[in-house]
């Protein structure tokens, strides 16, 4: 018998799909990729360059690429799901090393744009940070999202087949959030991957999230929280704040010498490339906002000072995939990887982490 080993990638080729969905009870249109379990006909292809899926997210700012098959066959089965909630200002695809990873394990992922929430609505103008009624309108549409791409799913828009009772959620950031207060209107999701959720208390001026999220789920739901020690945007203060409100079971993970984009595709590119962006913002700034992105800046280390994206993609992946193998699929190894001492575990894969207690 094999040995269970989640940071290995999985049997399966990798195949995506993209779909446009109309929920008719918000009239509301949204974009939403999909991930799954090729067949053995595409082995190989979702990592040869000619064929792996391209993409452009802003357009004049090149291609990015996946490990993927654009609208591969999928394979036959009926598959767990994982929805994933994108960050303020982010878009679907932002984390499509997890979700391939997954994919290749035998799940599903589904992950949507929160229209008007994201890094084309933040260019355009339409985004607004830091104003606290935009905010507020996204409390109430994020987790409607993510229960209207259950639905679809369910319902085999995507011509895959899911099985309504394995579904999983993971989000990051401000999709972290979202993915823990969809627990409270959504009781199909059975397991959750937090990755640097926003929420926690803060101390600077008003902040609806904390309180929005009640942590009164009315069922148990096992939760692994992946942070980092070095967040200059959602310091690790706020994470200790939700995690000690997350009832259990749950675990948190904090990655060594880390920062907010290491959950995200191109760590390095997006942890430099933001840092230019806030300097560039700040020259036009009001004072207030000034004085916070100044305070921003002086956390942000450049990506050279901190621990490659590898390693946070290998904890992510490997750890992610342990906890909705575990707790969707009822894997006993991966159930017995997750009681193990997991700085062991990831100190074997050269991964520095802490866990927080």
């Amino acid at each position: 018998m094999t040995e269970y080993n989640p940071f290995e990638r999985g049997s399966h080729p990798v195949g995506t799909r993209q779909f446009s969905w109309i929920d008719q009870s918000r009239d509301h249109e949204m974009p939403v990729d999909v991930w799954y379990p090729a067949t053995n006909a595409h082995a190989g292809e979702d990592f040869d360059p000619d064929k792996m899926a391209r993409y452009e997210i802003v357009p004049g700012l090149g291609e990015s690429s996946q490990h993927a098959v654009m609208n591969a066959e999928s394979e036959s089965g009926c598959f767990p799901l994982v929805v994933f909630s994108h960050g303020y200002g982010g878009e679907r695809r932002q984390s499509t090393f997890f979700y391939t990873h997954l994919a290749s394990h035998g799940f599903v992922v589904a992950a949507m744009d929160h229209v008007g929430n994201t890094i084309i609505n933040m260019i355009s103008g339409q985004s607004k940070t830091g104003d606290i009624e935009f905010m507020r309108r996204f409390i109430l549409s994020r987790p409607a999202d993510a229960s209207f791409v259950i639905d679809q799913m369910i319902a085999g828009e995507a011509g895959i087949e899911i099985d309504a009772n394995r579904i999983g959620m993971s989000g990051h950031s401000f999709g972290g959030w979202t993915t823990l207060k969809t627990l409270e209107t959504d009781e199909r999701v059975k397991a959750i991957v937090p990755l640097a959720p926003a929420g926690g208390k803060t101390s600077d001026g008003e902040n609806p999230l904390p309180d929005a999220l009640t942590f009164d789920w009315g069922r148990t739901v096992p939760a692994l929280y992946i942070v980092s020690d070095l967040d200059s945007i959602l310091p690790l203060s706020g994470m200790r704040d939700l995690c000690e409100r997350n009832p259990e079971p749950k675990i948190v993970v904090v990655l060594e010498n880390a920062d907010h984009f290491h959950f995200n595709d191109d760590v390095e590119k997006n942890q430099d490339g933001f840092k230019l962006f806030i300097e560039a913002a700040n020259a036009d700034a009001d004072e207030e906002a000034k004085r916070g992105m100044d305070e921003m800046l002086s956390l942000m280390k450049p990506s050279t000072e901190l621990v490659p994206g590898n390693h946070a993609y290998a904890l992510i992946n490997g750890l992610g995939l342990s906890h909705f193998d575990a707790h969707l699929r009822s894997q006993k190894d991966a159930a017995d990887l997750l009681q193990r001492d997991l700085s062991s575990v990831m100190a074997d894969q050269g991964i520095t982490i802490s866990l927080m207690v």
